[in-house]
């Protein structure tokens, strides 16, 4: 039986063009989203993570932003080929994002109500009256009291701003919800509420999820599935037990070796060598043999193909291009 998903890109490539250079912001990207699942997109900053976010909304800045190819599924129907009112219809509705910072998500001069029940106005045949109602719902639904929704965002804290987005992106129970670093600006404790609270809304609402993050903890917290993302690319892909189990490629394990050992304090910090390729210039082979032991000339010129090691997992290096699994093998075992 064919896998049903609710979202599926196909070779997207999004370019910046500014006066003086082409920015190549993502590259070749593929993901898949299976319905009711949630999928984590691991990368540092400037992977491209947010940029594939916004394009699944029609929502790249034009200029400097063009989507010079591919597809994005929603449902079956591509994204890309929408025009701005469809664009409209499904935002909010069939797919919702919870941006970086909460802090300048909200229109300070509307109160909180007023701001989620402008999207269930927008997409539900509800009055004034019946839209502030359902607002106060979903405020009472993420945590805070209904009565509060007559207040301005700068009356909250920076944690209940961020629960205020959140009823805001839920309000009409959309088939797919981009979560872009929701809980960045947050302190710890607050940070697991939240985490904790989408996690239940998502099951309750069976809401199809991309997690974008660099906190691989918490991708182990809420998702099914990982992508790693590097200079705008998936560069190894696989469930969670594939990526944190059975890590191969050298970037991903150079992800996991950047995290404190909570275990051995003693064991220090390896740090990834280096820094992220100038995206207006990209290596003609593989990214990140700038930045990796085990590059060699082939890694410089020839793009890696992709190496599945099982039906879940696959993996994009020259390390496994001659399925000689051995030479991955040494990632696992160092």
């Amino acid at each position: 039986m064919e896998k049903e998903y609710a979202l599926n890109i196909e070779d997207l490539k999004v370019v910046y063009k500014t006066q003086h250079s082409v920015v190549h912001a993502v590259n070749s990207l593929d993901l898949k989203l299976e319905k009711g699942k949630a999928l984590g997109l691991v990368g540092e900053t400037g992977a491209g993570k947010t940029t594939t976010g916004l394009a699944v909304l029609g929502l790249v800045p034009n200029p400097p932003g063009i989507v010079e190819r591919g597809s994005i599924f929603l449902n079956g129907r591509d994204v890309l080929k929408m025009n701005k009112k469809e664009l409209r219809k499904i935002r909010g509705k069939e797919v919702s994002m919870i941006f970086q910072d909460p802090m300048t998500s909200l229109n300070p001069v509307l109160t909180v109500e007023e701001q989620i029940s402008e999207v269930i106005r927008t997409h539900n045949k509800v009055n004034r009256k019946e839209a502030l109602e359902k607002a106060r719902q979903m405020l009472e639904m993420v945590g805070i009291p209904g009565e509060r929704g007559s207040e301005y965002p700068h009356q909250f804290s920076g944690g209940m701003k961020q629960r205020v987005v959140i009823a805001i992106a839920l309000a009409c129970q959309p088939d797919v919800l981009i979560a872009d670093e929701p809980t960045t600006a947050l302190d710890v404790t607050i940070q697991a509420q939240v985490l904790e609270m989408m996690k239940a809304l998502k099951e309750k609402y069976n809401t199809s999820m991309v997690m974008i993050t660099h906190d691989l903890g918490i991708v182990a917290e809420i998702c099914d599935e990982v992508s790693v993302m590097y200079a705008g690319h998936v560069v190894e892909h696989g469930t969670l037990e594939d990526i944190f189990d059975n890590t191969r490629h050298p970037y991903t394990r150079g992800l996991f070796d950047s995290l404190p050992n909570m275990e051995d304090r003693s064991q220090r910090l390896k740090p990834i060598k280096g820094l992220m390729p100038d995206p207006s210039n990209l290596p003609e082979g593989c990214a990140f043999c700038t930045r990796c032991a085990y590059a060699t000339e082939q890694c410089e010129k020839v793009k890696p193909p992709r190496f599945w090691r099982n039906d879940t997992h696959y993996v994009e290096c020259h390390l496994y291009s001659e399925n000689d699994i051995q030479k991955g093998e040494v990632l696992k075992n160092e």
